[in-house]
């Protein structure tokens, strides 16, 4: 699908993200970004995601050869809190009680940054994910398993965690990291696949 001796750089060590592209036959190189994860006082969770995508994506082009560089951010979002990974198990512990019952979202910021050009395509894409009430030992033993903890909001819906999702709402892809849908068709229009 990449096409044309493009290099498409994904600014992500995410190895979800790597995963989701990869089924979409895009062929990519992976370089993390080093870039601080933690929102402005007061900043709304999409704008918080798409800045932290773009400045990704731009970190990683200022000091890597490429042509096109994919940055994202994923934060679930609740009761006006911005959850991003758990620092520790007791983090976790309180993210998955607070989510437990209760509808929250999954937003995923991406920027897939054009480096020749100065451009960007960027957008920030959001789910509606509905958990059951969850148990103390529930939540305990998913803990032990040490899953949540490089996780937005301490939990993956594609491993463990996926028996406390009663339901969904929008894209499933953005709940594991990454729109797929909306970034594949954000590379053909930015010109970076075929």
């Amino acid at each position: 699908m990449s096409g044309k001796n493009r290099r498409i750089i994904l600014a992500s060590a995410s190895p979800r993200r790597m995963e989701l592209l990869e089924s979409a036959g895009v062929l990519f190189e992976v370089h993390a970004s080093h870039i601080p994860e933690e929102p402005f006082p007061g900043e709304p969770a999409v704008d918080f995601v798409a800045r932290v995508a773009k400045d990704k994506a731009v970190e990683v082009a200022s000091r890597v050869e490429g042509d096109f560089f994919i940055g994202a951010d994923t934060v679930v979002f609740s009761d006006g809190e911005i959850m991003g990974k758990p620092v520790d198990e007791a983090d976790a512990e309180r993210m998955l009680r607070k989510l437990s019952g209760i509808p929250h979202e999954v937003i995923t910021g991406y920027a897939i940054y054009d480096k020749a050009r100065d451009a960007f395509l960027s957008n920030a894409v959001s789910t509606r994910v509905y958990f059951k009430p969850l148990r103390g030992e529930e939540i305990t033993a998913y803990i032990a398993t040490g899953c949540p903890m490089d996780k937005a909001g301490a939990y993956a819906i594609q491993g463990g965690a996926a028996y406390m999702v009663e339901k969904i709402e929008g894209s499933y892809t953005n709940v594991v990291g990454l729109p797929l849908c909306e970034v594949v068709v954000a590379l053909r229009t930015i010109g970076a696949i075929g």
